[in-house]
């Protein structure tokens, strides 16, 4: 199966509340399908940010969901949908880099960020997705707070991670989710794939 297939299947079988159409119509017509989900770190490649929601969704699901308590579609709103800030993010540029055999210059393509709406990780994925679908308290949180200490309000002492994380069990669960991704399952990639 394809990631693209994978990932329709997922949401249309588990995301079901009002507006889940409209922002699936809203992604198709965005780049979330074909982007990276980063520069140069993890599946920094074609439709690594696919690669990456599917794989934190499998992690969350195989290691973290309990029947009696968590819900089917948070858990795949989370994790599908916690990187929705990187959507319409990163562009294709091209750099000269000297061929090591040849001694010549010669133009790759990378990824670099072009940013058009600054709002902050966590937020900003919140943000976009609340402009189609409400979230529930637990849901915007763990999207807002998945990065853990590498968001930059964690990083300057704010205590609000720490209220998060011990109010909302689903916030520590997809950021452990997202770094066990992130780290362990996920190839690190940098080729920009065309």
């Amino acid at each position: 199966m394809k990631l693209k297939d994978e990932f329709l299947e997922i949401y249309k079988n588990n995301i079901t509340r009002t507006g889940a159409k409209e922002l699936l119509d809203w992604l198709e017509k965005t780049d979330f399908f074909i982007a990276p989900a980063s520069t140069k770190y993890h599946c920094a490649c074609e439709a690594g940010l696919l690669q990456h929601s599917l794989s934190v969704y499998h992690v969350l699901m195989e290691k973290h969901f309990e029947e009696n308590t968590d819900s089917k579609e948070s858990f795949a709103i989370c994790a599908l949908l916690h990187d929705l800030c990187k959507t319409q993010f990163y562009k294709v540029s091209s750099r000269n880099v000297k061929n090591e055999k040849t001694g010549a210059w010669e133009k790759q393509p990378y990824y670099s960020v072009e940013d058009s709406f600054p709002y902050g990780h966590g937020e900003k994925s919140v943000f976009l997705i609340e402009r189609f679908m409400r979230l529930k308290a637990s849901e915007a949180m763990a999207i807002r707070w998945h990065m853990g200490g590498f968001d930059d309000a964690a990083k300057a002492g704010s205590f609000s991670i720490s209220v998060a994380f011990e109010k909302y069990p689903l916030a520590i669960k997809l950021h452990i989710a997202d770094l066990e991704s992130t780290y362990i399952r996920e190839k690190h990639t940098s080729a920009v794939a065309h």
